[in-house]
């Protein structure tokens, strides 16, 4: 049995590899929503899909999805699903591992004519990084019934709207509001996704149980103060705007480290407007991304920090722009479903490790209308999002024998309530 697994394994890293290898450019995986090569890596999988024997379609976002049919016409739904666009400069593994096991697992199920009590949808979400149009889970909130029509007329760096990439991708937005799933139908969903952490590494074990997912606040601060010569402004009378930033910057740091409990803060971009080595800097605009399991905590340092900004715009004399640009809740995952997941790790021979997830994923979205579960793959190092990604081959072996107890769990525990 082990040996099968190992075989399997040694499929979905094949299929890796031939998904990283279109990229849009040649240094890691940069495939980003909408592009050429988002389409000709889509293209593949649905290849994979259809050769399989499973009919595929491209909804209203550009998810591609298929489905493994009960012959029950009124079963309810269990989704298997994650990503397949990237962030730039991405690894291999983000995204699309959790597609393509979900495929083996379809595959596997398909060969031993398994009579299923439910339905079984593989989705590849069509954008869940948010890299192009600055709006996250764009896929999975469609097939949730949470995308919001405004969105459409968001524009990516080049003017492009979210309507116009679509038209362009062969996508018809105009299917978006029949594309959701409705709740009734759900029966829950299963979301396989490397670590991006280090703590399956370190200890050595293959997976672990997700029990929740941060929640996150994020923003666009942008400090104006005045621009001038590096040489003839004494420094009591500058309006410094990268000195107020550097500030913020700093005093979120330390307020994270404080507080600790599972909360980070996070300054990843930092813009200077015009800037040269004898200039005074005038403008200043950089990111604030926190993230918190504790709802209470991450609104507490959302308003210590908004507060603080504002503060130091005072004081040093310069003005602040305070945009809030995303905001998620935390989520629990279902404990039902968790349950069937732990004993799906036990029975493999696992230990199980409870872990919450401080990457966001589109399980958060799904959440809100079916139960939902992860798994996490034990990752190098616990690297992500960097072309160091990567996944061994007896993890990914373990984790496959996982996930096929997982679904005979589901399949024979009251599998329709």
């Amino acid at each position: 049995m082990q040996q099968e697994y190992t075989l399997r394994a040694e499929r979905i890293m094949q299929r890796i590899q031939q998904l990283a290898a279109i990229s849009e450019d040649a240094d890691g995986v940069t495939r980003t929503f909408g592009t050429p090569a988002f389409a000709e890596g889509r293209a593949l999988v649905q290849g994979w899909l259809e050769a399989a024997g499973l009919p595929t379609r491209l909804d209203g976002i550009g998810n591609l999805r298929a489905r493994l049919e009960s012959r029950n016409p009124d079963a309810k739904t269990f989704v298997l699903a994650s990503h397949i666009d990237t962030v730039v400069n991405a690894g291999k593994f983000d995204g699309p591992l959790g597609v393509l096991m979900g495929l083996d697992l379809l595959e596997n199920l398909i060969a031993q004519k398994v009579e299923l009590p439910f339905h079984i949808e593989l989705i590849a979400f069509s954008d869940e990084e948010g890299v192009r149009f600055h709006t996250t889970y764009l896929g999975s909130k469609v097939v949730a019934g949470s995308f919001e029509p405004t969105w459409l007329a968001r524009s990516d760096a080049a003017g492009i709207t979210l309507a116009q990439a679509l038209e362009t991708m062969g996508a018809d937005a105009t299917r978006i509001a029949t594309d959701a799933l409705p709740a009734a139908d759900w029966l829950g969903y299963f979301e396989m996704h490397i670590e991006q952490g280090p703590v399956l590494w370190e200890r050595n074990v293959p997976v672990a149980l997700v029990t929740a997912i941060a929640g996150q606040q994020r923003v666009e601060l942008t400090f104006r103060g005045m621009a001038g010569h590096a040489g003839t402004v004494p420094m009591n009378m500058r309006q410094d705007a990268l000195c107020a930033a550097a500030e913020f910057v700093l005093t979120a740091e330390q307020f994270a480290q404080v507080h600790g409990r599972g909360l980070v803060a996070t300054v990843g971009k930092l813009a200077i407007s015009h800037s040269a080595s004898n200039v005074i800097p005038g403008e200043v605009t950089c990111s604030l991304d926190l993230r918190s399991p504790d709802e209470a905590q991450l609104a507490q340092a959302y308003d210590y920090l908004r507060s603080h900004a504002e503060a130091v715009a005072g004081h040093r004399n310069v003005a602040l722009d305070w945009k809030p640009v995303q905001q998620t809740a935390p989520v629990t995952c279902d404990a039902r479903l968790n349950t069937l997941l732990a004993q799906a790790i036990a029975d493999s021979g696992h230990e199980t490790i409870p872990l919450v997830s401080g990457a966001g994923h589109d399980a958060v979205p799904i959440s809100f209308v079916a139960p939902a579960t992860m798994m996490f793959i034990r990752c190098y190092k616990g690297i992500s999002h960097n072309p160091l990604e990567n996944v061994e081959l007896a993890d990914l072996a373990a984790a496959v024998a996982v996930a096929d107890r997982f679904i005979t769990l589901l399949r024979t525990q009251n599998p329709t309530r």
